[in-house]
């Protein structure tokens, strides 16, 4: 227990993309946020508008480049970008542990799959750094853009066709 409130695993959901794994963490008005990137594991941190401290601590299915990972906050959420080491490689699952853990869900709305997806995620990855430099800096507590469409390309998009009225 923290001193001001109980200690909770926020709720996050993940997506895997080929050389990047994408992890939001779902708090609205964060304070305090802290994130480190390790090679094998990901620590994060922060306290809800309630006093509610939380901590979750993923030890991951590979290994990442920390240098090369960021995060952005928003008044609703935190989301990291993990650049993989072994880049090319699916990941079935977010940790290396294959048990069910209850904080953490799929994020279908912006998962792909990436077999089928251009070799562009390097070129996403580089206009996100560009971005949050611009911004002030890697990985600072930022209230930057959104990346749900950071590598959407508008000319693919499989949910263009129309839907038949139901009878």
């Amino acid at each position: 227990m923290d001193g001001d409130g109980a200690r909770l695993a926020a709720s996050a959901k993940w997506c895997d993309r080929k050389d990047f794994v994408f992890l939001t963490f779902c708090v609205e008005d964060s304070r305090e946020t802290d994130i480190k990137f390790e090679n094998d594991k990901m620590i994060f941190s922060c306290k809800g508008p309630d006093k509610t401290s939380y901590r979750n601590e993923v030890i991951l299915y590979e290994k990442i480049v920390p240098q090369e990972s960021k995060h952005n906050r928003t008044d609703r959420k935190i989301q990291c970008f993990m650049k993989k080491l072994k880049g090319g490689m699916a990941w079935p699952r977010l940790t290396k542990d294959k048990s069910k853990v209850k904080w953490l869900a799929l994020d279908f709305e912006n998962w792909k799959d990436w077999e089928e997806d251009s070799d562009n995620d390097g070129e996403n990855f580089d206009q996100f750094s560009d971005i949050m430099n611009k911004m002030g800096g890697g990985g600072d507590d930022l209230g930057g853009p959104d990346m749900d469409g950071l590598d959407d390309d508008p000319g693919t998009d499989s949910d263009d066709e129309k839907i038949p009225d139901l009878e």
